[in-house]
């Protein structure tokens, strides 16, 4: 089974930390987020993927490269980022048949065995309810479950059921002759929405049947990304070496092997990448980058990048790579 997934994003609401990393190459319990969904996709049986990228696309190629040799994959550039339409139809040349399309600002629970269940279905279009509808695409559904319409950002609750940004769709012909149809449209709301192609597939007589995730964890900002940070790592996910007897934890961590904590408070709710060192420090809802030196400092919500110096520093911090920071907060 092919999948696809845009990589292309800039991760503006990430930043500073998106000016160096792509946005899917972003940790949680010291993994990169777009790990966690390679893993998940081969798993339910997904052999062939095609990455739509952009920014930073070098950095991706070598991670793929490096920690899943031998995956087949295709790398299509989008240079300009026009929407989800726009991204997926640079797909187009490169499927062969159904195709799973990932985006991957989220980690998400959901059931593939709908698509046997749902067998004479066109497509399956994943859906999580929510309260904050405004932000998002919501679904509307007929009684039997198959969507009637996608609404962008309603300003009415006309539905809390949100698009997720996973789909599965069987009839790909379908599927990119809507493509082709809302990119010789103007934009809607300044953009090319991958959503109104899928509407193109059912006002002709596409059935898209919408599934609920059991679980949908958002790590496009940096709020959300500590509050991935926090469910990955009570699922257990990441290491944590025997520690010295001046170091206390609370709660869920993860601790690369190779990093060093010292005369600490650790927890709950955080991570500490390879090669980091933290010594007299109090650490609760923080992910650690690689080769960080954490010294004197008393950190709650906050991400620090890689290669990072912190010393003396109190409070909330949201540091890129490099910096090196000293004095109180």
């Amino acid at each position: 089974m092919q999948a696809i997934i845009p990589l292309a994003g800039k991760g503006t609401r990430v930043r500073p930390h998106t000016h160096s990393r792509p946005k899917p190459l972003l940790r949680v319990a010291n993994r990169p987020v777009l790990s966690y969904v390679i893993e998940q996709l081969c798993a339910e049986g997904a052999d062939d993927f095609i990455f739509i990228t952009g920014h930073l696309a070098p950095r991706i190629q070598a991670w793929m490269t490096e920690e899943f040799p031998g995956l087949p994959v295709t790398y299509v550039e989008q240079v300009a980022q026009r929407g989800t339409a726009d991204a997926i139809a640079l797909a187009e040349p490169y499927v062969t048949g159904p195709v799973l399309i990932v985006f991957v600002d989220t980690l998400f629970d959901a059931d593939f065995s709908v698509l046997h269940r749902q067998a004479d279905a066109s497509g399956i279009i994943w859906a999580r309810e929510v309260e904050d509808y405004q932000r998002y695409g919501v679904i509307l559904t007929d009684e039997a479950g198959y969507m009637k319409q996608i609404i962008e950002k309603p300003e009415e609750p006309v539905s809390k059921l949100a698009n997720i940004g996973l789909y599965y769709v069987r009839d790909h012909e379908l599927m990119f002759e809507g493509v082709r149809h809302v990119l010789n449209q103007d934009p809607n709301l300044g953009e090319y929405f991958l959503t109104d192609a899928f509407q193109y597939m059912i006002d002709r007589g596409a059935r898209l049947y919408t599934a609920e995730v059991g679980g949908w964890f958002d790590c496009g900002k940096p709020e959300t990304l500590l509050e991935t940070n926090r469910v990955m790592l009570e699922r257990g996910h990441g290491d944590r070496p025997e520690l010295p007897d001046s170091v206390s934890i609370e709660g869920a961590t993860a601790i690369a092997p190779d990093a060093t904590v010292e005369a600490s408070s650790l927890g709950p709710n955080v991570s500490i990448a390879a090669g980091s060192r933290v010594r007299g420090s109090r650490l609760r809802d923080a992910i650690i980058g690689e080769g960080s030196v954490i010294e004197d400092c008393d950190l709650r919500d906050s991400l620090v990048g890689d290669r990072v110096v912190l010393r003396g520093v109190r409070g909330r911090v949201n540091v890129g790579d490099d910096a090196v920071i000293e004095g109180g907060r």
